[in-house]
């Protein structure tokens, strides 16, 4: 018999929402469910950019992100209705994707890219800076999703302006 803490017991963990929103259970892990959340998002990343086109990668990153927010929403309600509850780690796997756009497909596949790419994600997250504060306010599944989307967006930011500064050298031409 598994003994859990006394803030999971009554969360039906086999339910479906909260097996999705919980990055099939990623989320449980007691210690940073976040950062293990961003790093299943990193084989997505690399999923997505296999399609050929920007535009067709945008797409399936806006309807991963999109399909997000009705499981965040049915997970956070059976988890109690706690606003974020930090289990669900669905926000983090479906942005990380936003962290690569436009990055050549054979470039998000290196890994010193990926690190940076990951920890900028985290960095960003973590730290929540405007509008990611206030995207987080918003209601249900949406707020639990759009500050991570913001943060994707300015970890993309910065690993481009890192680029244009040369920083990755011959590894990003």
């Amino acid at each position: 018999m598994e003994t859990q803490r006394s803030d999971h017991a009554g969360i039906p963990w086999t339910a479906p929402s909260v097996v999705l929103a919980t990055g099939l259970w990623t989320g449980r892990i007691p210690w940073a469910p976040g950062t293990w959340g961003a790093l299943l998002g990193l084989p997505l990343a690399c999923g997505i950019h296999k399609f050929p086109s920007p535009w067709m990668q945008i797409a399936l990153t806006a309807m991963i992100c999109l399909a997000g927010v009705p499981i965040c929403t049915a997970a956070a309600r059976r988890m109690g209705g706690r606003k974020d509850p930090g289990s669900i780690v669905l926000d983090e796997i479906a942005s990380m994707p936003i962290v690569f756009f436009f990055v050549p497909a054979a470039v998000v596949g290196k890994w010193p890219i990926l690190a940076v790419g990951f920890v900028l994600h985290r960095i960003f997250d973590i730290s929540k800076p405007p509008p990611a504060r206030q995207l987080e306010r918003l209601p249900t599944g949406l707020g639990i999703m759009a500050d991570d989307w913001a943060a994707a967006a300015y970890a993309c930011l910065v690993l481009h302006f890192l680029h244009w500064f040369g920083l990755f050298g011959s590894i990003w031409r």
